[in-house]
C-alpha cells in the first residue's frame, strides 16, 4: 500500500489533533509516562522525539528541550520532579510494550519488503523464458 502524502487541509487537521493531544496530556498529569508506555507503547517523551525528528526535515530543527517544552507545556525537569519513581511492575510492563513495538515494526518492515519484492517481480514479467517453455502446447 502506498502512503499518500497529506494535503494542506489534512496537515492542518493533523496539527490541530496533535495540539489537542498535547493539551490533553498536559491536563492529565496523573497519566504518567511510564504508564503511557506500558499501555500504549508511547509517551510524552516519544511525542517530543517525533516532533524533534520532524523538525529536522523542515530545515529549522528544534532542540530536544524545545520539543519537550512544546509537548509538556513546561520545562521537562519541572514535570519529571512531580513524577513518582517507576515500580518494578511498571518497568516490566513498559519493557513488554517496547518489545511489542519492535515486533510490530519488524512485521511492518517485512510487509514493506515483501511489497517491494512483489513490485520488482511484477516489473520483470512477462518472464524472459524462451517461448518453448512459456507457450502452452
Amino acid at each position: 500500500m502506498t502512503k499518500i502524502e497529506p494535503d494542506t487541509r489534512m496537515q492542518a487537521l493533523e496539527a490541530a489533533a496533535f495540539r489537542r493531544l498535547t493539551d490533553h496530556l498536559a491536563q492529565r498529569q496523573d497519566a504518567s509516562n511510564i504508564e503511557l508506555m506500558a499501555l500504549a507503547g508511547f509517551c510524552r517523551n516519544c511525542l517530543s522525539e517525533w516532533l524533534e525528528e520532524a523538525s529536522i526535515e523542515t530545515g529549522a530543527p528544534l532542540s530536544r528541550e524545545e520539543a519537550r517544552l512544546h509537548v509538556y507545556g513546561e520545562p521537562y525537569a519541572d514535570f519529571k520532579a512531580r513524577q513518582a519513581e517507576a515500580t518494578a511492575d511498571q518497568l516490566a510492563r513498559m519493557n513488554a510494550s517496547l518489545a511489542e513495538n519492535a515486533r510490530i515494526r519488524a512485521a511492518a518492515n517485512s510487509r514493506k519488503l515483501d511489497a517491494q519484492l512483489d513490485a520488482q517481480l511484477d516489473a520483470g514479467f512477462p518472464a524472459s523464458d524462451p517461448p518453448s517453455i512459456t507457450r502452452p502446447r
